[in-house]
């Protein structure tokens, strides 16, 4: 098999979506064999290769055509679709992955009573994402002075160099020890799927069919519980009313006792300690909650 003809992912080298995406990954059922440099991994077991970069230049490679996926930031991937020539190969978000999760925030010192971005007017904010706050300040009607850096984005209010920032937030910890608070969000930002418009029709191209199957399948029961129980026949559509969201249940006659049923119930999300309890009182017992390891519809 020519080298080509092998699925290639970009994926960050080193930072927080590097673990979660290779253990997503491998809960597709890929695996790797990391290279000497640790800049390349080769697939094992199919047609899949990674290519380890840092995560800005994941969406060029895609793009050049160096890579067929990447796995990135959904917050890199829309400055760079922003920021890009009209001749730059257009990129499409292919999958949320759920991992990752951040906004891309104005962010205003703490003394400064803020209301609303029309204050942000003839100010200099400062950001590593011109494209994002540019196209935002354009739609607010806002004239706003862009200044671009590439690193400690929350300093440079304190430096005198921006009366505001706009970046990347998760708890708030960083704006906090910077005096600074969280104002306006711009984007709701996650490791997603990124590939071209045009997917590949070879090989390449049943392989990434394959994959997103797998990855839904993946996500779909990473997010979801199976819930076992007993109810009788009397209380069996007050618990099914109280039934997390999902699919309807699989219902199955106790052996020896014609009144009971067991009871099974794939739930999107988490069941809460509240609603067994709420599920019990409505004649439910011996409640199991289950992890889901894999799911083929």
């Amino acid at each position: 098999m020519k080298a080509r003809d092998r699925l290639r992912i970009a994926m960050q080298k080193s930072g927080r979506l590097t673990e979660p995406a290779l253990d997503l990954l491998n809960r597709c059922g890929l695996s790797f064999r990391q290279s000497r440099d640790k800049l390349f991994c080769f697939g094992e077991g199919e047609p899949v290769d990674l290519l380890l970069v840092r995560d800005d230049d994941i969406p060029s490679l895609i793009a050049q055509g160096v890579c067929d996926l990447g796995i990135v930031g959904r917050n890199v991937l829309s400055e760079f679709q922003l920021t890009t020539g009209r001749d730059a190969e257009p990129l499409s978000e292919l999958r949320p992955l759920g991992f990752g999760r951040c906004r891309l925030s104005i962010a205003v010192p703490q003394e400064l009573d803020y209301h609303e971005p029309r204050q942000l007017e003839g100010r200099r904010i400062a950001t590593s994402y011109p494209g994002l706050l540019g196209e935002w300040l354009r739609t607010q009607g806002i004239d706003a002075g862009v200044v671009t850096l590439t690193g400690s984005v929350e300093i440079a209010p304190k430096l005198g160099t921006a009366d505001a920032i706009c970046d990347l937030v998760q708890s708030g910890g960083t704006l906090v020890a910077n005096q600074l608070r969280e104002a306006d969000v711009l984007l709701e930002s996650e490791a997603v799927l990124a590939g071209p418009l045009t997917l590949p029709v070879d090989e390449r191209g049943d392989m990434l069919e394959l994959l997103l199957k797998r990855l839904d399948g993946v996500i779909q029961v990473r997010e979801s519980r199976l819930l076992l129980l007993q109810t009788s026949r009397h209380t069996l559509e007050a618990v099914t009313r109280l039934l997390p969201g999902g699919p309807q249940p699989t219902l199955l006659a106790v052996a020896g006792q014609p009144d009971q049923l067991m009871l099974q119930a794939l739930c999107a999300g988490e069941v809460s300690w509240r609603q067994l309890e709420e599920i019990k009182k409505a004649g439910a017992r011996e409640m199991f909650v289950l992890p889901v390891e894999k799911m083929l519809a």
